[in-house]
C-alpha cells in the first residue's frame, strides 16, 4: 500500500512539469515565468479556497486551533524532541542546508507553531493540499513520508527547533 503514496505527487509534480515544458516550447519565447506560473493560479485559487483561514495559514491536520508557547524555552522537551529529531527527521533534514527536505534551522521564523506541527503529523495531506506544501515538492522533488509522530513528540521537535534557532 506504502508503494502507492507517493504516487500523487509523482503525477503532480509530472503534470506541472509538461505543462511547463509545452509552454517553453510554443511561440516566440516570450513567454515569462509570472505567465506560467499564473496558468497555475486557478489550481491553487482552488486549493486555498478548500481550506480554513486556519488552515491557510497553519497547515492541515490535528492542529487546530492556537497552541499556547510559553516565552521560556522548555529543556526537558528539548532534549525529546532533538531525539525524536534524530530519530525521525534528521535523515532528511538539515539545521543548517537543504538536503533532501528543506532546512529547519529557522523554520520556526518562517512557520508558525501550529503550522510545523501539523505538517509532521500530516506530511501528505499538507504535501499534496496546501500550497505551501505544493511549493516544498516543487523545490525538494519528494514527499515528505509519514514518521508516526504523536502530537507531543511533534510539540517536542518544535521547542526543539525554537531552542536552536534561538542559540543561534
Amino acid at each position: 500500500m506504502k508503494k502507492f503514496a507517493l504516487l500523487p505527487a509523482l503525477l503532480l509534480s509530472a503534470i506541472i512539469l509538461i505543462s511547463f515544458s509545452l509552454h517553453g516550447c510554443g511561440g516566440n519565447g516570450e513567454e515569462s515565468m509570472a505567465d506560467q506560473e499564473q496558468d497555475m493560479d486557478p489550481y491553487l485559487q482552488e486549493l486555498q479556497d478548500r481550506l480554513t483561514p486556519f488552515e491557510q495559514e497553519h497547515g492541515i491536520g490535528p492542529i487546530t486551533e492556537r497552541i499556547e508557547i510559553d516565552d521560556e524555552i522548555d529543556e526537558e522537551m528539548v532534549m525529546r524532541g532533538r531525539n525524536v529529531y534524530e530519530m525521525k527527521c534528521e535523515d532528511c533534514h538539515s539545521l543548517s542546508e537543504n538536503e533532501v527536505g528543506p532546512s529547519l534551522g529557522d523554520v520556526v521564523e518562517r512557520r508558525s507553531p501550529e503550522f510545523i506541527m501539523n505538517f509532521i503529523l500530516n506530511p501528505g495531506e499538507n504535501v499534496l493540499n496546501h500550497p505551501v506544501g505544493l511549493d516544498l515538492l516543487a523545490q525538494h522533488n519528494v514527499e515528505m513520508p509519514y514518521r508516526d509522530v504523536s502530537e507531543d513528540e511533534a510539540r517536542a521537535v518544535y521547542e526543539f527547533l525554537r531552542d536552536y534557532y534561538g542559540s543561534q
